[in-house]
């Protein structure tokens, strides 16, 4: 196996987990600006009021996306296990 190759290899796993995590930060981050504008608009300072619906939002968000997520992770996973013929000869 040549350099290049575990670079490619190394590439890809970083591209499917920045795909697969990506829903979920993209949800908590939304959450956030929604609460953390809320917070200034009542100058309400508490820290529960941020956690709480960031960690209702990023459940549905794992509901909704989880089999896309899985699908992501499990296509690479079958790539990568029939790639190991031509990677070893």
């Amino acid at each position: 196996m040549t350099p290049a190759t575990v670079m490619e290899i190394g590439r890809g796993a970083m591209e499917v987990a920045l795909l697969v995590a990506a829903p979920m930060f993209l949800a908590a981050l939304v959450t956030g600006l929604v609460i953390s504008i809320f917070q200034a608009a009542t100058q309400i300072n508490e820290a529960t009021l941020s956690f709480v619906p960031k960690l209702v939002v990023m459940f549905l968000t794992l509901l909704l996306a989880g089999p896309w997520m899985i699908t992501m992770l499990t296509d690479y996973i079958r790539r990568l296990f029939e790639a190991i013929p031509s990677l070893i000869g």
